[in-house]
C-alpha cells in the first residue's frame, strides 16, 4: 500500500524514525553477504517502445486525436525512455497520430535529452525568452496536424493553459483513455522486471527480519531493509515500518515507536528495477502473539485468499473488493469501509508507478484482462490496538491470477 508514503515518510521521519531512502546506521551498513540479483535483467527494447507508440497512434485515430502531449514521469518513460524531472521549464513529448514523435525541451537540456531518448524522434528546443508551448504548436503546424489534442492526465495546468492560448479554437482533451489503455496491460518484458523487483524485496525481508531487535525504531529497521535492497540490486522506493498501535493506521502515525515484546510489526516495503516496482507487506509479532492477534492475522490471510480467487478474467475489478467485504462483514467487521475492518481498497494497479489503474475498489467496472497487475492487500485495522496487512502483487494470465510473491503460510512463518 503505497499512496503518499514518500510524503508521509518525509513528514514523520523526525518524530517517528520512519526510514528515509538512503538512511543508515551502524546496524545497517551495506551487507557484504548479499549479492545483486539483477545480472540477468533485460531492458525494455527499442522495438517494444516503438510498438507502444504505434498502438497509441491507432487509439488516437480511433478517438479522433491529432496528437498527445506528455510531461516527464512514468508515461514519458513508457513511450520514450526519457527519465526527466518536472520543473518550471517545460520538457514534453508530442506523439502525433502518425509519424515520429518530438521532444520539446530547453536548449541547454538538448544534449541530455537526446542521450536518454530511446526511440527515433525530433528534438525541438526553446530558449529562456521563448514560450515553449509555441514550440509545441509549431511542431503541430509543421506536421499539418489538425483536430483535437490530447494531454496525458498528469500534465500540469500551466502547460494546458499555454497550449490553449497558443492554439485558440483547438479542443484540448484528456488523453487518459489512450495512455491508461496501454499502460495497464503489461508485456512479458515488463512482468519480468516486476518479478525481479519483487524477488529483491522478498530477499531483503528475509535478510532484515532476523536482525530486528527489541527497542529498535522504525528508522532502524527501515535502514536495514533499504541497505539490503540496494545490495541485492534494487532501488528502494519506500520502507514503511509501523510498530504496535501504529499498525492500526494504514500509513501510520507521527508518534515515537519502538519494538516491544508481544507487539505487532507491520512492514510495507518496495523497490524498483529499471523503473518497475514491487510492493510487499508483511505483519508479524515480536515475541509471542496473543490469541486476538492470531485470529485477526488469520482473518486477513483468508481475505487475501478470497481476493485472489475472485480475480478472474472478465470479472470487474470492483467485484474483487466486494468479495472480500462480504467475508469480512460475515465476521463482524465493517460494514463497508468502517472500522474495525478494511478502511481502504483491496488493491491497486502497479507497474512503472506504485499506484496505477485500475483499482480493486467498490464500483470499479473495468473488466480484468491478461497483463493487468494488482496489489492484494485487504488489511484489517483495529484502532487503538493493532492492524494486520499482508500484501502480495499478482498479474492476470488467460487462466487467472498469478502471484509475483507467495503469501506467507502463517503468522509464525511470515516470510515463507
Amino acid at each position: 500500500m503505497q499512496a503518499n508514503r514518500r510524503d508521509f515518510i518525509a513528514m514523520t521521519a523526525a518524530t517517528a524514525g520512519v526510514a528515509a531512502i538512503g538512511s543508515g546506521s551502524a546496524s545497517a551498513q551495506a551487507p557484504t553477504e548479499l549479492k545483486s540479483l539483477t545480472g540477468d535483467v533485460v531492458l525494455i527494447s527499442r522495438e517494444e517502445r516503438l510498438a507502444r507508440i504505434a498502438r497509441a497512434q491507432r487509439l488516437m485515430r480511433q478517438h479522433n486525436l491529432s496528437a498527445l502531449l506528455i510531461e516527464p514521469g512514468a508515461a514519458l518513460i513508457y513511450f520514450t525512455g526519457v527519465r526527466w524531472g518536472r520543473s518550471e521549464r517545460l520538457t514534453a513529448a508530442i506523439i502525433p497520430a502518425e509519424g515520429e514523435i518530438a521532444i520539446v525541451t530547453p536548449a541547454f537540456e538538448e544534449p541530455s535529452v537526446r542521450e536518454s531518448l530511446k526511440v527515433p524522434g525530433e528534438v525541438r528546443i526553446w530558449h529562456e525568452d521563448q514560450d515553449p508551448l509555441r514550440v509545441v504548436t509549431g511542431f503541430l503546424r509543421d506536421r499539418k496536424l489538425k483536430g483535437d489534442v490530447g494531454v496525458e492526465e498528469t500534465v500540469r495546468y500551466f502547460a494546458v493553459d499555454g497550449l490553449t492560448r497558443a492554439m485558440p479554437g483547438v479542443n484540448i482533451r484528456n488523453g487518459a483513455p489512450i495512455v491508461r489503455a496501454l499502460r495497464m496491460v503489461k508485456s512479458p518484458a515488463e512482468l519480468a522486471l516486476m518479478q525481479k523487483a519483487t524477488d529483491i524485496t522478498i530477499a531483503a525481508y528475509r535478510h532484515t527480519a532476523p536482525r530486528i531487535e527489541k527497542g529498535m525504531s522504525p528508522s532502524d529497521i527501515g535502514a536495514i531493509m533499504n541497505k539490503a535492497t540496494q545490495a541485492l540490486g534494487g532501488r528502494p522506493e519506500f520502507a514503511l515500518v509501523l510498530l504496535g498501535e501504529a499498525s492500526a493506521y494504514p500509513h501510520g502515525t507521527g508518534k515515537p515507536q519502538e519494538v516491544k515484546e508481544g507487539e505487532v510489526v507491520l512492514m510495507d516495503c518496495g523497490c524498483n528495477v529499471e523503473g518497475y516496482q514491487s510492493d510487499v507487506s508483511r505483519t508479524f509479532v515480536f515475541g509471542e502473539a496473543t490469541s486476538e492477534q492470531r485470529k485477526v492475522w488469520n482473518h486477513m490471510h483468508r481475505g487475501q485468499e478470497i481476493a485472489f480467487a475472485a480475480a478472474q478474467i472478465g470479472r470487474t475489478a470492483g467485484s474483487v473488493d466486494d468479495a472480500v467485504r462480504r467475508y469480512y462483514e460475515s465476521l463482524g467487521y465493517g460494514p463497508g469501509y468502517k472500522l474495525p475492518g478494511l478502511s481502504h481498497r483491496t488493491g491497486h494497479g502497479i507497474g512503472l508507478e506504485g499506484h496505477e489503474w485500475p483499482n480493486l475498489v467498490r464500483g470499479e467496472k473495468t473488466p480484468l484482462a491478461p497483463g493487468m497487475c494488482f496489489s492484494n492487500e485487504p488489511g484489517l485495522y483495529l484502532p487503538g490496538k493493532f492492524g494486520i496487512r499482508l500484501e502480495d502483487c499478482f498479474y492476470m494470465t488467460p487462466s487467472g491470477p498469478r502471484y509475483f510473491s507467495t503469501p506467507p503460510p502463517s503468522l509464525d512463518n511470515p516470510f515463507g
